[in-house]
């Protein structure tokens, strides 16, 4: 088992509630799981974004505090609520979201002190959503141009998909995140004949120049796409509750390995194992502990 470094990571966007039909409100936004991820697994997060000054903002900021999450970079608005998401699950145990306008994180102010910190940050991770705004994608790319090692996590959410914004944000990135889908969706943006995933994402990489790209494949695995070289494990096999979350834990798993100096293939493994324990469990974020992931790897190992 590998000595976990302490990794200090940003996450920029979207933080709210998730409210399920029949269930009790949860904790969400793919920014805010991937952070939450990342602490569960000994990286020492800072996360920004912003709630409402209200009831809702006051409930959040104790769930972090719950969790032992620093709470420090979550701005409090006056003029906007706190956000929330009604979410539903299909047969298919998909999620999909219908995402309130107007909202808390729509307006996240560039602050001094968040500039200050990205200095001591090895990570800078962010996504689409919280950029459909003006104010946020302001301070979104206020925050890319004094960040190093951005992290972009694509995570596509319709009708919120501007194709000029999603490839300015490409060219902006040292590491994107895709899944099968959203591969496809940016190689038809730019006209590109789609063939195989490693074709589609060795032109992504060579149009943008982005080093590193990772790539979920759900019941097909990931892989990992760095100098030319690809690397590919299978999927962790598991009974699926639902799917809420499982691409933001992944990444999380993946970049909490890579940061620690873990190899590819360990850094994969991790990333797998970690998401393949969060869809078998209900929500986005559940409780573990590092020893339970490790276990995780100890059966894929056996059963892979």
């Amino acid at each position: 088992m590998h000595q976990q470094r302490i990794s200090k990571v940003t996450c920029f966007g979207e933080i709210l509630w998730d409210l399920f039909p029949g269930k009790d409100k949860t904790a969400g936004g793919a920014p805010f799981n991937v952070g939450y991820h990342l602490h569960q697994m000994g990286v020492e997060v800072h996360m920004i974004s912003a709630v409402g000054q209200d009831a809702l903002g006051d409930e959040l900021l104790k769930k972090l505090d719950s969790w032992a999450m620093p709470s420090k970079g979550i701005q409090r608005n006056d003029d906007f609520p706190t956000s929330t998401v009604v979410a539903t699950i299909d047969d298919d145990n998909e999620a999909h979201y219908e995402i309130k306008e107007g909202v808390a994180w729509d307006h996240i102010q560039r602050l001094d002190t968040d500039v200050k910190l990205l200095g001591n940050t090895q990570a800078f991770v962010f996504g689409s959503l919280a950029a459909r705004n003006r104010k946020s994608r302001e301070t979104l790319f206020a925050l890319l141009d004094n960040s190093s090692y951005r992290v972009f996590d694509v995570n596509l959410r319709p009708p919120y998909i501007d194709q000029e914004l999603l490839l300015q944000l490409l060219k902006k990135s040292e590491v994107a995140k895709f899944n099968a889908a959203e591969l496809q969706l940016v190689l038809s943006y730019l006209g590109k004949r789609y063939a195989d995933q490693q074709d589609g994402v060795f032109y992504l990489q060579d149009y943008f120049d982005i080093p590193e790209i990772i790539l979920s494949r759900g019941a097909a695995g990931a892989a990992y796409f760095c100098d030319r070289e690809v690397y590919s494990l299978p999927a962790a096999k598991v009974t699926v509750n639902d799917t809420v979350g499982s691409g933001d834990s992944f990444l999380a798993g993946f970049l909490s390995a890579h940061l620690a100096g873990m190899n590819p293939e360990e850094a994969l493994e991790q990333a797998i194992c970690l998401s393949g324990f969060v869809t078998s469990k209900s929500g986005a974020c559940p409780d573990y502990t590092q020893q339970d992931i490790e276990q995780m790897k100890e059966a894929y190992r056996v059963k892979s």
